[in-house]
């Protein structure tokens, strides 16, 4: 672009020369002008005037907030600064009853006593007071439920009676409750979504209404609803798949076409597809405006791991002292729909090998897998080594996780004085059920965790024989007022002859982080010739409180605990050990980070326990 000056223009440089006496004039002039203002601070109001007038509420304190948002007596100061206008006061004072009234009302106080003054003065002081009365409560909630919703529960299917039954069932706002035009806007909103969340998507109210007796404060409410068409789901539309196979994702869903598409359903597969390891982004989701809403496309977003993934970590554990660790998982090893992992784990007194190849999800989400592990563990009394071998299939729920499984272990125990060796091979059943409002954070429900197993074991010195192993262990989690307490109860036994000693894997131990506080790992044990050996029982138990510290910081809680528990050869001998003590809790997404300070009551001395997860 070219630019051209008009033909006759003066040179910019002359015009601005012409120009200089008359700005530095008007500067002089703003300047002179600005040294008789009074400067204004940051933040102060721009007019010092009073408002055109005072409001004074006297009423219930949320009530009170309610008038004073709301009344035009007292948006005005936030309008204008200006005296008011003659007769302006006296219309705002007139118009303030009626005023109060509807706005009363809409908190269901339908028989208030309401006085408005002019007090007078300058500027003038207007008081409102209000005598709220009873409120209002609900007497009568009539649900109608029309379309193809009341058709099918009057045909018996067990997905709509269950559908039309939770609609009245839930009702956010039952007989005796306070009434409000909020929950009750509230309640409307809520079982809309709870009706649409059981698969009926276009669902929508066609009538509602609250019908207001003011004499005997009752409100009837009434509504009816349209359920709409039941969507079903269709064909899965899957996409970001490259490495994977779309039969793993059938898999994981486990549902075929035509189920109910209810928001569970969709959600659980979500949760299972985000749980499988496989992928690191999954949404799932219904096609919108569908042509048949009985064969509705589920979508499927999926974003896919990384093949390999491989992290080294360095740390200390209050159980094992300095540790190190390394894990790799390959998620399709040698070009198969198999999971492969394998994590070694090197402390000051113990070194950990744990691997295992499993198939990705089969159909019924059942996995088939193999795996071993081979560990050392030093104590001040002795050394054990033990390595073992296993074959099962899993099977994994939103609420369940079982694991049947045969296994074939060794273990090398050697102390001072003796050397034990012995072996076994067992079949076992081992599962965990959850009930819990948040599995990595669980403040409410409770969790079981079990194991059952028979073999036949054999060792040296000692005999052959048979072997029963049960271990329990049960977790509970309840709010109390503004604390959240916490339980667990640990039961365990070992039943052989007592010249059939189980490999020490098998046995058990007690002491450390996540069994009795203030004592060290796996000291809670008995003697036999002044070395600790496991035993055949075992007993622990724990309680704790904790709430947050800080309201600023909510996920920093603070916490006292007490635990008990030992291991024993037999329940007659089993004399528990009590630790008590305080810690902090961070309540991280990955789940809580736990210091914790722990008195043992029989070795007299303070120790520290640093943990991270919840140990189900």
């Amino acid at each position: 672009m070219h630019l051209r000056r008009k033909a006759g223009s003066r040179p910019a440089s002359e015009r601005a020369w012409r120009a200089a006496p008359w700005c530095c004039a008007l500067m002089t002039l703003a300047l002179l002008a600005g040294c008789g203002s009074k400067p204004r601070l940051p933040g102060a109001q721009k007019d010092d005037r009073p408002p055109p007038v005072l409001l004074e509420v006297q009423a219930p304190g949320p009530l009170a907030a309610l008038l004073r948002e709301h009344l035009d007596l007292a948006r005005l100061p936030a309008m204008t600064q200006d005296p008011l206008r003659e007769g302006e006061l006296e219309r705002l004072v007139a118009a303030a009853p009626a005023q109060v009234r509807a706005l009363v009302r809409t908190e269901g106080y339908f028989n208030a006593q309401i006085a408005v003054e002019n007090l007078g003065g300058d500027p003038p002081r207007v008081r409102v007071t209000v005598h709220p009365g009873p409120r209002a409560i609900v007497g009568d909630v009539q649900l109608d439920v029309q379309g193809p919703l009341r058709e099918q529960a009057e045909r018996g299917e067990a997905n709509a009676l269950e559908a039309q039954q939770a609609l009245r069932r839930e009702w956010p706002l039952p007989p005796g409750a306070p009434f409000a035009d909020e929950t009750w806007s509230r309640a409307k909103t809520q079982s809309l979504a709870r009706l649409r969340a059981q698969g009926y998507v276009g669902a929508d109210w066609t009538q509602t209404q609250a019908r207001v007796d003011a004499a005997t404060n009752r409100v009837v409410l009434s509504g009816r609803i349209d359920s709409g068409p039941l969507y079903r789901t269709g064909p899965l539309r899957i996409q970001g798949l490259s490495h994977h196979d779309e039969q793993t994702v059938r898999n994981i869903a486990n549902f075929p076409p035509g189920r109910p598409a209810t928001e569970e359903l969709l959600l659980d597969f979500q949760e299972r597809l985000q749980g499988s390891s496989l992928f690191d982004r999954a949404t799932v989701s219904l096609a919108s405006d569908p042509q048949d809403p009985s064969d509705t496309p589920v979508r499927v977003r999926l974003g896919e791991r990384k093949l390999q993934e491989a992290t080294f970590g360095v740390g200390y554990g209050a159980n094992v002292g300095p540790r190190a660790t390394v894990e790799h998982t390959h998620r399709r090893p040698f070009g198969r729909p198999w999971l492969m992992r394998n994590k070694l784990d090197v402390a000051a007194v113990q070194q950990l090998w744990v691997g295992e190849i499993s198939t990705h999800t089969l159909p019924g989400l059942y996995r088939n897998l193999v795996g071993g592990a081979a560990e050392r563990v030093e104590s001040d009394t002795d050394v054990v080594t033990a390595a073992r071998v296993r074959v099962g299939r899993a099977h994994d729920s939103k609420r369940i996780t079982r694991l049947l499984y045969v296994q074939a272990e060794r273990s090398y125990t050697r102390t001072d004085v003796s050397r034990t060796d012995s072996d076994a091979v067992g079949a076992y059943l081992q599962g965990i059920w959850r009930n819990v409002d948040d599995v990595l954070l669980p403040t409410t429900g409770q969790v079981w965790n079990g194991e059952v197993g028979a073999g036949v074991a054999r060792s040296d010195p000692g005999t052959r024989g048979p072997f029963g192993r049960l271990h329990v262990r049960w977790f509970v989690y309840r709010p109390v007022g503004s604390w959240f307490a916490q339980g667990r109860v640990e039961l365990g036994q070992v039943y052989s002859r007592d010249d059939v000693v189980v490999p020490e894997t098998l046995r058990f131990r007690a002491g450390g982080d996540e069994s009795v506080r203030g004592y060290g790992y796996r000291d809670l044990a008995p003697v036999v010739d002044g070395v600790t050996v496991s035993g055949r029982v075992v007993f622990t138990a724990s309680a704790e409180i904790a709430r947050p510290i800080l309201q600023k910081l909510p996920e920093l809680w603070g916490a006292a605990f007490i635990d008990v528990g030992r291991a024993a050869m037999r329940w007659g001998e089993l004399d528990p050990a009590l630790g008590v003590g305080v810690g902090v809790r961070y309540r991280s997404p990955v789940g809580p980070v736990k210091l914790d300070v722990a008195w043992g009551e029989e070795v007299k001395r303070l120790r520290l326990h640093f943990t991270v997860g919840v140990g189900f």
